[in-house]
C-alpha cells in the first residue's frame, strides 16, 4: 500500500488540502491533476489509502462507469413505467395472434430459466422479477393466458420463499429470500389455480376442436381457434398445455409437501409424477417451436425452447434493489439446463415424499445422510428440514424427549417422566433440533456447523450428569431394582456420548467429500477416524447392552471387547457394521504409515505448515471438545512411528473387514443402502489387500513402483493403486 499524504512525480509535488467539512459553505476542488499523477506513479499491487481506509468498504464500493459495480451504468430504462411507455412489455404481445402465442411460450420458457437461476442462488429481483409483466400485475388482466400464468408464478415463488425463510437453509446466501419490496403477494393470487384451470380448459377445447374429424367440425365451429394458422394450431396448443399443467402441478407440489405432519406427501408425490410428464412434453415440444420460429443465430445461452429472445424482460431494471452490495452481473442459465435442474429437483422432492417418517432417530439420520449424497438443491433441502422439524417436534408430531427415549432404547413409559422438564434435558432437545437443521444444509456449511456444535454436545453431557445426580442420586451403580429415573439417566448419558462421536465421525468423513485433505494428510485423518469409530462402536455397544440388561465383562477393556467380536458374545449386526469401518480405518492408517516410514511416500511436508500445525488445523474443533480425551499429535506420531509393510496386522484388518462384510449380507438383505455399503467395503478391503501383496513382493526390487490412493470404490475410504512410473 502507498500512503499518499502527497503525490509525487519526479520532483513535482501536489499538495493535498485538508478534508473539507460538510455544510452550507462546502467548496469542492478539482482533483483531476492529483489523480492523474497518482495513477502514473503507482505500480501494480500498490494501493492509495487514507487514515480511515477500510478494505471491506472499498470492496463494496461503487466503481463509477464499471458495468459490474455501478448500479446506474448498464441500464436501458430507469423505471418500469418508462419501459412500458417505450413498448418493452406490450399487451397484447402482438396483433398477430400466432406471434402472440409464440411470444407467450417464450416468456414461459424464459421464466422457467429465471426460476432455476434464482434457485441456484441469484437474486429474485434480477431473475424471475426481471419480467415486467410480474412487476405490473394489473396490466395483464386483459390477457387471460398471460395473467393466469403470472399469478401462479408469483404464488409459487412466494411459497418457496416462505419455506426457505422459515427453515433458514439458505446458509450464507441471503439473496434467495430477499424480496426487495417486489409484488410477491398480490390480491387474488391465492385463487391462481381457478383462473389457470379455466384457461387450461379453454385451450384443451381448442386442441380437441382442431383434432376433430370433418363430421364433428360442424359441432365445434363455435370454438374460436387459439391463433390464425391451422397448421400450427395443434402444436401450439400442446406446447401451451404442458406449460400450464407443469406450473399447476408444481404449485400443488410446493403447497402439499409442506402440510403439517407429512399429511400432504402422498398427494405431492402424485403431482410430482405429473410434473415429470409435463416436463417431458415441454422438452419434446422444443423441436416444433424451433422449427416454426426464426431464432437468432449465435446465441450462446438460449433461455427459450424456440431460441428466440423473449419480450418483456429487463434484468438491469431492479439492479438498485441489490443493496447493500453492488449489483451482481448474473447470467440466466439456459432453458435446457433449467429443464435438467427441475428434473433433478423433482427427483429429490420425490425421495422426500417417499420417506416413511421413521420414528427411530438412527433411521432418520441414515436417511438424511443418504439424501445428502445426491447433493440436493436448496429448495429440496428446505422442504426436507420443514418436514423433519415442525413446531419444535419431529415431523410435527413426536416430542423431542420421546424421540430421545426411543433412540436411547428406553421403555415407552419413560417418555412421560418428569425428568424431561429439567433444564439440561430441555437444552438437549434444542441441540437435537439444531443437529437436524444442520444436517439439512449444504455439506460445506454442514461440516463447519457440526464441528462447532461438538463442544455443545460435550458440555451438555457434563450438565446432564450433574443434574441427574442431583435428581436421582448415584446413577453409575446398577442393580436389579433400580428405579425408572436412574434407568433414564444412564440410557440418555450413553446415547449422548454415542451421538457426539457420530457427529465427530460425520465431521471427519465430510472432509473427504469436500476434498479438504491432501494425500500427505491421509494417514493422520484415518488415524483419527479409527479412534473416533472405536469410541462410536463402544458407545453403540454399551447402549445395546444396557437396553438388554447384559452386564459388561469385567477385566477387559472396552476396545478389546469390540475388536474381539464374537469370541464370548456375538455382537449385534449394527456393531459389526461399524467394526468394518474400524478395520478399514486402522488398515489404511498402518498402510500409509508404513509407506511413509519405509518408502518415504505420502510424507506431509510443505513450505508453509509443519505436520503438527496441519494436525491442529484439521482437528482443532475435535481437540477443543476433547474427542476423545488425551489425544494429541504426539500420540499419532508414537502410534505410527513403527509401522512396517511386513506387519501382518494391516493385512488382518483388511481381511477382517472383508470377512465381516460378507457375513453381514444376510442380516441386511432387506436394506439396499446397507447392502451397497457392504459391497463398497468388500471392494476397498480386497483391493488394498492385493496392493499390499504387490508392494511387499515387488517394492524391494522395483524402485519405479508407485502407490496412489483413489476413491473409486468408496467416498471416504481410499483404495491403493500400484503402478510403475
Amino acid at each position: 500500500m502507498v500512503d499518499v499524504s502527497e503525490a509525487v512525480k519526479g520532483d513535482s509535488k501536489v499538495p493535498i488540502c485538508p478534508s473539507i467539512p460538510s455544510g452550507e459553505q462546502t467548496v469542492w476542488a478539482n482533483a483531476s491533476s492529483l489523480l492523474h499523477l497518482a495513477c502514473n506513479d503507482l505500480r501494480d499491487g500498490e494501493l492509495i489509502y487514507g487514515e480511515n481506509f477500510n478494505l471491506f468498504a472499498a470492496m463494496s464500493a461503487l466503481e463509477i462507469m464499471d458495468p459490474k459495480m455501478d448500479s446506474g451504468m448498464v441500464r436501458t430504462y430507469y423505471s418500469v413505467d418508462e419501459a412500458i411507455e417505450y413498448g418493452a412489455a406490450p399487451i397484447p404481445l402482438s396483433l398477430d395472434k400466432t406471434v402472440d402465442v409464440q411470444r407467450i411460450i417464450d416468456i414461459m420458457d424464459h421464466l422457467l430459466a429465471c426460476e432455476a437461476t434464482w434457485h441456484k442462488g441469484c437474486s429474485l429481483a434480477q431473475t424471475v422479477f426481471s419480467c415486467l409483466y410480474l412487476l405490473r400485475p394489473d396490466r395483464t388482466s386483459s390477457h387471460a393466458l398471460l395473467h393466469s400464468y403470472c399469478r401462479v408464478m408469483r404464488a409459487t415463488c412466494n411459497a418457496v420463499v416462505c419455506t426457505v425463510s422459515d427453515t433458514r437453509t439458505n446458509e450464507e446466501e441471503d439473496l434467495f429470500t430477499m424480496t426487495h419490496g417486489l409484488p410477491l403477494k398480490v390480491d387474488g393470487d391465492d385463487k391462481c389455480l381457478t383462473m389457470l384451470h379455466a384457461v387450461e380448459e379453454t385451450i384443451a377445447r381448442q386442441l380437441r376442436a382442431c383434432k376433430a374429424t370433418l363430421s364433428k367440425k360442424r359441432v365445434t365451429e363455435d370454438i374460436e381457434p387459439l391463433q390464425n394458422n391451422p397448421d400450427l394450431e395443434e402444436g401450439l396448443c400442446k406446447s401451451l398445455l404442458c406449460q400450464l399443467r407443469f406450473r399447476k402441478h408444481f404449485y400443488h407440489v410446493v403447497m402439499n409437501i409442506k402440510r403439517p405432519q407429512g399429511r400432504g406427501l402422498e398427494l405431492a408425490k402424485k403431482h410430482i409424477a405429473c410434473c415429470f410428464e409435463e416436463l417431458d412434453s415441454m422438452i419434446k415440444s422444443a423441436d416444433f417451436l424451433r422449427s416454426i420460429s426464426a431464432p437468432e443465430d449465435g446465441m450462446k445461452n438460449e433461455t427459450t425452447a424456440s431460441g428466440c429472445q423473449p419480450v418483456g424482460f429487463d434484468s438491469t431494471l431492479n439492479s438498485r434493489l441489490s443493496a447493500p452490495t453492488p449489483p451482481r452481473a448474473i447470467e440466466t442459465i439456459s432453458w435446457k439446463k433449467a429443464a435438467e435442474y427441475f428434473q433433478k429437483l423433482l427427483h429429490e422432492l420425490e425421495i422426500i415424499c417417499s420417506y416413511n417418517l421413521d420414528p427411530v432417530f438412527e433411521g432418520l439420520l441414515r436417511f438424511v445422510v443418504e439424501f445428502q449424497k445426491l447433493r440436493p438443491e436448496l429448495v429440496a433441502r428446505a422442504h426436507l428440514q420443514h418436514l423433519l422439524v415442525q413446531d419444535g417436534k419431529l415431523y410435527g408430531r413426536d416430542s423431542v424427549f420421546s424421540v430421545i427415549c426411543k433412540a436411547s432404547l428406553l421403555p415407552e413409559v419413560a417418555k412421560n417422566h418428569d425428568i424431561q422438564k429439567i433444564e439440561p434435558v430441555v437444552q438437549l432437545g434444542q441441540l437435537l433440533i439444531t443437529l437436524l437443521r444442520v444436517l439439512c444444509t449444504n455439506i460445506s456449511w454442514q461440516r463447519r456447523k457440526l464441528g462447532k456444535i461438538l463442544q455443545d454436545w460435550r458440555i451438555i453431557h457434563v450438565q446432564l450428569e450433574l443434574a441427574f445426580r442431583k435428581e436421582c442420586g448415584d446413577i453409575s451403580a446398577t442393580s436389579s431394582n433400580e428405579n425408572i429415573c436412574m434407568k433414564i439417566c444412564r440410557h440418555i448419558l450413553i446415547w449422548v456420548e454415542e451421538q457426539t462421536y457420530w457427529i465427530a465421525s460425520r465431521f471427519l468423513m465430510l472432509g473427504f467429500e469436500l476434498d479438504l485433505y491432501s494425500p500427505g494428510e491421509y494417514c493422520m485423518v484415518y488415524w483419527y477416524m479409527y479412534i473416533i469409530l472405536i469410541k462410536l462402536a463402544e458407545k453403540t455397544h454399551m447402549r445395546a447392552m444396557t437396553s438388554n440388561d447384559i452386564s459388561k465383562k469385567k477385566g477387559k477393556k472396552k476396545r478389546d471387547l469390540v475388536k474381539e467380536g464374537g469370541k464370548d458374545y456375538q455382537l449385534p449386526p449394527a456393531i459389526l457394521f461399524l467394526q468394518c469401518h474400524v478395520y478399514l480405518a486402522e488398515g489404511l492408517t498402518m498402510m500409509l504409515a508404513a509407506l511413509r516410514n519405509e518408502r518415504q511416500m505420502y510424507v506431509s511436508t510443505g513450505p508453509f505448515n509443519t505436520e503438527h500445525e496441519r494436525f491442529v488445523q484439521h482437528f482443532e474443533l475435535l481437540l477443543k471438545a476433547c474427542l476423545p480425551d488425551h489425544v494429541s499429535y504426539y500420540s499419532f506420531v508414537e502410534t505410527t512411528a513403527h509401522a512396517h509393510l511386513s506387519n501382518t496386522a494391516m493385512y488382518n484388518c483388511f481381511k477382517g473387514a472383508q470377512r465381516i462384510a460378507k457375513e453381514l449380507r444376510s442380516s441386511f438383505s432387506n436394506d439396499p443402502d446397507k447392502m451397497a455399503e457392504l459391497r463398497r467395503i468388500e471392494q476397498v478391503a480386497e483391493h488394498n489387500s492385493v496392493a499390499l501383496g504387490l508392494i511387499s513382493r515387488l517394492g524391494a526390487v522395483d524402485a519405479s513402483l508407485k502407490v496412489q490412493f483413489e476413491f473409486s470404490h468408496h467416498p471416504f475410504f481410499a483404495t491403493a493403486v500400484v503402478k510403475r512410473s
